[in-house]
């Protein structure tokens, strides 16, 4: 069971919990497809695309629970999962601060 990431502001999570559906960032809504991270992937995502930002928060879902992902190259061909679609907010398997401490977030404990 491999699970996969979203990093995403607490705003944009506690909305999409409250419509029980996650459609998207604003660079998702841009791009067609809900970007998300493998463990090994997303900490270069936070620094490369949330670096400085607070008020973040780090979902997880098991990969075999989502569905019309897609593995697509992206950073230097590295493949990453993309789902087309919404993502239905109870199949998240966490949810957890993503906290900015002396300017680098600090990942929970049990994210790899």
């Amino acid at each position: 069971m491999r699970i996969l990431y979203k990093i995403l502001s607490s705003a944009e999570w506690r909305d999409a919990v409250a419509k029980g559906a996650f459609e998207g960032s604003a660079v998702d809504l841009k791009d067609g497809f809900v970007h998300l991270s493998t463990a090994q992937q997303m900490r270069e995502t936070a620094v490369r695309h949330f670096s400085g930002q607070d008020g973040l928060v780090l979902v997880s879902f098991r990969e075999e629970d989502l569905a019309n992902l897609k593995w697509e190259p992206s950073r230097g061909g590295d493949l990453f999962p993309h789902v087309y679609g919404v993502i239905d907010t109870a199949l998240a398997v966490s949810q957890d601060p993503l906290l900015l401490e002396n300017g680098v977030h600090r990942f929970p404990p049990g994210a790899a």
